[in-house]
């Protein structure tokens, strides 16, 4: 699964045609012994992080919304996407 950023021991990964699971765009993120799934709209599908990854997260989702969503339409129709600048 191609990495969109790291941050912080943050992971964030999107995986190309990946709609059937969730059927909405999202990020698989991975931070020490955690995973979860996080839709673009902020939205916990799956998993779990602590409460500080979370919210460094959410601050990256809500900065790089267009980003995402443009990497979102990409590996939907299986093309490369480029990565996603990480918090500083």
């Amino acid at each position: 699964m191609p990495e969109l950023s790291r941050f912080f021991n943050i992971v964030v990964r999107m995986f190309y045609s990946d709609q059937s699971e969730h059927n909405k765009p999202h990020v698989h993120v991975e931070y020490n012994e955690f995973r979860a799934v996080v839709g673009l709209d902020g939205e916990l599908l799956a998993g779990h992080l602590p409460t500080k990854q979370w919210r460094l997260l959410l601050g990256w989702i809500t900065l790089h919304e267009e980003e995402l969503y443009i990497a979102w339409n990409q590996a939907v129709r299986n093309e490369p996407f480029g990565k996603v600048a990480p918090l500083n």
